[in-house]
């Protein structure tokens, strides 16, 4: 059993919230740490017909079978739940009574802010990150056999190649999520845009593009992002909003939260594939930026990192901003660290003001090290970055 770094936010969530919810994409392990840090607490799966029938038929005598609370997992398979959830914890408040588990965005977050808002405390799981990894001793050697592998749990507690679990995967989320979210009638096509998407991990998102590309409207493009931000597959990245005299690209910037599964999706079978693949790049920030943002949801902060970049090209891969500074990440996949890795970073800081403020250079390397006020940080040691962001996400 792999620990995971979200347990202790769960664990301190229960104590303040009659109810916690567990969310992020399937096979993250939401069910496995929910069933963990609560074993006490019966459990009921509302992906089971049987009892997602009672619940729909007689929510009130389901919720009083369990008055010491329980956990319930799928939550959005039954919204009409959280109007009865409101009324039975509202009559004797119980910390940690109830505890939620959902795959999908939008139906958890409708439910809590229309029937539960106060009440509920929010955990986001993501699949596992590099430093649950290294402490259980599953850490791939090598970052191309990382970035074909990704994160998900099955991969590392079953024998299974990534290709073909990737494969599953996908086509259950396409012919089971996707539908469940919208009306879609030619689902070759949702696939076909899935994978564009993947060939844009990095980018500036330009739906029009995107949807031509696939034989779509604009609005449809934009109606898919969402879906897929909402089950967890993609998350936009927003550009940070200070200009320092400059003219500012506004659209987000589109990157895979696991990097294995953008990586099947644009065809990468293995690591001879991806060691000189012109994605190679591209995939190393989705993982720097997937990880960086998943240590964040463990410990329950919010996610106040961006990125930068004007209409000159001029880039910055991360800014973790708070109400004092801002700290810079810059993100390289190359194993040797040359000149030009600093160039954006220290334009950027004259440009901001701040020529010697700390910085940070993750690269695809072994050696961990400084040049003047930038830490060179190998892959492996990724965690060094998130743990050194104090809670408003400038480095201490």
């Amino acid at each position: 059993m792999i620990q995971r770094n979200a347990q202790q936010t769960l664990l301190r969530l229960a104590k303040g919230f009659p109810i916690v919810a567990i969310t992020g994409p399937r096979q993250s392990g939401k069910t496995t740490l929910a069933k963990l840090t609560f074993p006490q607490k019966p459990y009921l799966s509302l992906e089971d017909p049987d009892t997602r029938s009672i619940a729909e038929s007689d929510p009130r005598g389901l919720l009083a079978g369990f008055d010491g609370g329980a956990i319930l997992d799928e939550i959005q398979r039954v919204p009409q739940l959280f109007s009865y959830l409101q009324t039975h914890v509202d009559k004797n408040i119980v910390p940690g009574m109830f505890v939620l588990t959902a795959s999908q965005q939008f139906g958890l977050l409708s439910g809590i802010s229309q029937s539960l808002a106060g009440r509920v405390g929010m955990v986001h799981l993501l699949p596992f990150t590099t430093s649950e990894l290294l402490s259980a001793t599953k850490l791939p050697d090598s970052l191309d056999a990382l970035m074909i592998t990704g994160f998900y749990p099955p991969l590392y507690d079953r024998d299974l190649a990534p290709s073909d679990w990737f494969a599953a995967y996908a086509s259950t989320y396409i012919e089971r999520d996707a539908r469940q979210l919208i009306n879609i009638r030619d689902l070759s096509t949702f696939q076909r845009f899935l994978k564009m998407c993947a060939a844009r991990t990095g980018q500036i998102v330009n739906l029009s593009t995107l949807a031509s590309d696939c034989g779509i409207t604009h609005n449809t493009a934009s109606s898919w992002i969402s879906v897929l931000e909402a089950s967890y597959l993609v998350h936009l990245l927003r550009p940070h909003y200070r200009n320092f005299n400059k003219r500012l690209i506004k659209a987000p910037k589109l990157y895979f939260w696991d990097v294995g599964l953008a990586s099947w999706l644009i065809g990468i079978r293995s690591t001879d594939q991806i060691c000189f693949h012109p994605q190679r790049g591209a995939l190393f920030e989705t993982f720097a930026v997937s990880e960086l943002l998943k240590e964040r949801f463990n410990l329950g902060l919010p996610l106040n990192v961006f990125f930068w970049r004007d209409h000159k090209g001029l880039e910055v891969d991360l800014l973790c901003e708070s109400s004092q500074a801002l700290c810079a990440i810059e993100i390289k996949s190359g194993q040797t660290v040359a000149a030009d890795f600093f160039a954006n970073l220290k334009r950027w800081q004259v440009l901001a003001g701040q020529p010697d403020a700390e910085a940070w250079l993750l690269y695809g390397g072994d050696q961990e090290f400084r040049q003047e006020n930038v830490a060179i940080i190998p892959w492996k040691n990724i965690n060094k970055i998130a743990n050194s962001l104090n809670v408003e996400g400038v480095a201490r």
